[in-house]
């Protein structure tokens, strides 16, 4: 894996908060969290229809990474893995129901197919 030499630099904070949530599956997984409290690896999968493994696997790593969700490893056979909102991925959910609100006011809702937020 290729690893930044580098220290990222941003020019404002909103431009961590963009790529914190770039790409449209981080947002779907984070709405589905809150909505389930803790969910194990194939329920995500199956809730998220149209998601790849790979897909879902960087996602919930790079969420995992940024402190948005918790990884609990249950030492049972078969391995139980579930995850869950971190104090800061909950954090973020008002500001995704304002964003939610915001785009029902000024977008065509009939577009909207299986409403995951």
């Amino acid at each position: 894996m290729y690893v930044h030499k580098i220290k990222k630099e941003y020019r404002c904070p909103l431009e961590y908060g963009i790529e914190m949530f770039e790409g449209k599956w981080k947002t779907r997984i984070i709405c589905l969290l809150n909505s389930e409290s803790s969910l194990r690896y194939n329920e995500i999968r199956e809730k998220l229809l149209d998601i790849t493994d790979a897909v879902l696997a960087k996602a919930l790593k790079d969420l995992q990474k940024d402190e948005m969700i918790e990884r609990t490893q249950y030492n049972e056979v078969p391995l139980r893995v579930e995850y869950k909102l971190s104090d800061k991925g909950e954090s973020i959910i008002p500001i995704l129901e304002k964003i939610c609100q915001w785009s029902e006011t000024y977008m065509d809702l009939s577009i909207i197919q299986n409403r995951q937020c």
